[in-house]
């Protein structure tokens, strides 16, 4: 019995839940990190807001980028002992719409309009992909990051029994998001040991063109990491009752 994490982009289920990650492994459960929008976008097409962030992350080419950050992604799979499993839909930073418009200039906006069928294309990748006894494990799209909720969509399409896990760092920078995006759902505490937790936070600082981005840098992020952690020594999964 596999566990599948859904991990929107490349550094999302280590993120979350590496520490757990890490255990499971450990007691011999096999774990794979599907990443979804972690396709090459053609350079020509790069988006203004895309070149930025490029910027900001201190990577080049979309080429470039995409597989430094899918080999950022290996190592950090590598630690915890996961499989990765990288999918070729676009980041919401390149995709554009039928007469090339760029479709997102900011990340935390609903789905545009344009994509009304990607939850559905998703969702037929993961029914090619699933096998009937794996553990679904989706993200509950705290933060409302557009291709978090896209990837929550897909698979509650799915219409199987699912665990989520809840998104970090939005969590911890948007609290109040956690009822709501729960709601309906009973929460159970996985435990994770304190021994768990230097794999978990090199495996997330093995993603180190987002660092900034998300902690400002990695002591920022070991600090805010284990605070989060220190809480319940574990973390959350729900699931609807």
């Amino acid at each position: 019995m596999r566990w599948i994490y859904l991990s929107p982009h490349l550094d999302d289920a280590v993120l979350s839940a590496g520490g757990l990650i890490y255990e499971q492994i450990k007691s011999g459960i096999p774990v794979e990190i599907w990443s979804f929008m972690c396709g090459f976008p053609d350079e020509s097409e790069l988006t203004d807001f895309a070149k930025v962030l490029h910027m900001v992350w201190g990577t080049g080419t979309a080429e470039e980028t995409t597989r430094l950050r899918r080999e950022e992604d290996k190592k950090a799979a590598a630690i915890v002992g996961a499989k990765p499993v990288h999918f070729d839909f676009l980041d919401c930073i390149y995709r554009r719409g039928k007469n090339g418009e760029a479709l997102y200039t900011d990340i935390y906006v609903p789905p545009h309009e344009a994509e009304a069928d990607l939850p559905a294309q998703i969702a037929q990748t993961l029914i090619a992909w699933l096998k009937p006894d794996d553990v679904v494990v989706c993200p509950l799209g705290i933060g409302s990051h557009v291709d978090h909720v896209i990837v929550r969509k897909a698979a509650e399409m799915l219409k199987r029994p699912l665990v989520y896990y809840a998104d970090i760092p939005y969590l911890l920078k948007n609290p109040q998001e956690l009822s709501p995006k729960a709601a309906g759902m009973k929460e159970s505490v996985q435990p994770v040991a304190e021994a768990a937790l230097g794999p978990w936070f090199d495996a997330v600082e093995a993603y180190s063109s987002q660092i900034s981005s998300l902690f400002d840098d990695p002591a920022s992020m070991r600090e805010k990491m284990r605070t989060y952690w220190s809480e319940q020594q574990g973390i959350s999964l729900w699931k609807f009752e």
